[in-house]
């Protein structure tokens, strides 16, 4: 029986993973399959006991609509962990739904994707949670230079080249050249400061009450960086502040490009002092090269046109942007040895 076990261990699918863990969205990607996971970073908590009644997507649509002994959360805010407790809980219950045979085999190497300008209380937060959530091993890789493995950029070439990760709690902006980052900027302004943005533009101008799932809709289907030629519209449904009745209103894409104007302001501005921050021969390269935009927020419309209006260097969107940092941590686990020096131990 021994001997079945080795063998059974020598011979298991591998077990090593990479995490995008987000403030919007987790994802995980398994070696050798592909993401498996790519759920809402939400929890859904007992008031009384604190005890977790669910996660993912299905904690996500109680946001709102839970009664007063459950609450639904963010265990990440600003890109970083805010409640250790849950986001071991949500992390454990994801990394038994990408590898649910993982009691009968090792536990996985795991390399997680965390802002370039996270603190060391918060790495170790990261590390605790996926300890406990059952990793082996656990590695760090900063966001950009997961994002940059994830779309095909040389890292370790001696060549400049610039990622803007557009995620949902930060922005994280670097140069990257010859496997190291020579200039950096995070912001903790991302997709969900948008959507924050889009509730108050909402009260304020139509006098309706929505929630942030609503806005983060209304962010998919009208939200853009410049002024279309052709205003969209979309119907909201919310609850009146005046009467308290619900109604629901049109509201427009122009509305939304003024309502979501400061965040994609300071993001601009982040990506303009990193460039000013930039060595002469690599903004030389970034010139050349042009700038990739990866996240969610990447896939705002007319964010690249934006970027490159006020810059003059060309912005280009990584295909996929949603899953490029994912990606990035699956190119590291696939050629561990090469990738070793991007890592935080």
């Amino acid at each position: 029986m021994l001997f079945l076990a080795h063998v059974a261990r020598r011979y298991a699918p591998s077990t090593d993973l990479g995490v995008d863990l987000g403030t919007g969205n987790t994802l995980v990607h398994v070696r050798g399959k592909g993401v498996v996971v790519n759920e809402p970073s939400v929890v859904a908590v007992n008031r009384n006991d604190r005890s977790v009644a669910a996660v993912g997507l299905e904690a996500k649509r109680m946001l709102g609509r839970t009664t007063g002994d459950v609450s639904a959360v963010h265990p990440l805010r600003g890109g970083v962990i805010a409640d250790v407790d849950l986001a071991e809980a949500m992390l454990r219950r994801f990394l038994r739904q990408a590898v649910p045979w993982a009691r009968r085999y090792p536990r996985p190497r795991v390399v997680v994707a965390v802002p370039s300008g996270i603190t060391e209380l918060e790495r170790r937060a990261v590390r605790s949670s996926a300890d406990a959530a059952g990793a082996r091993e656990v590695y760090m890789v900063a966001e950009p230079l997961a994002a940059a493995l994830g779309t095909g950029v040389e890292v370790n070439a001696p060549r400049g080249a610039m990622i803007v990760d557009v995620g949902g709690g930060t922005t994280d902006i670097a140069v990257i050249s010859l496997g190291g980052i020579v200039a950096d900027g995070s912001i903790r302004i991302g997709g969900q400061a948008m959507d924050r943005a889009i509730v108050v533009h909402t009260r304020r101008q139509h006098n309706l009450l929505i929630g942030e799932p609503t806005a983060e809709c209304m962010k998919i289907e009208l939200a853009c960086a410049i002024p279309e030629d052709r205003p969209r519209t979309m119907e909201v449904r919310g609850r009146d502040l005046v009467s308290g009745i619900p109604r629901g209103t049109i509201v427009r894409s122009d509305e939304i490009a003024r309502a979501i104007h400061e965040p994609i302001e300071a993001i601009v501005a982040a990506i303009v002092r990193t460039l000013e921050a930039t060595p002469p021969e690599l903004a030389s390269d970034i010139v050349d090269e042009g700038i990739t935009l990866t996240g969610g927020g990447a896939m705002i419309r007319g964010l690249d046109l934006l970027i490159h209006e006020r810059t003059g260097v060309p912005v280009r969107v990584a295909e996929d942007p949603l899953t490029a940092v994912v990606r990035g941590t699956a190119a590291i686990l696939d050629e561990f040895d090469r990738h070793e020096d991007l890592l935080r131990v």
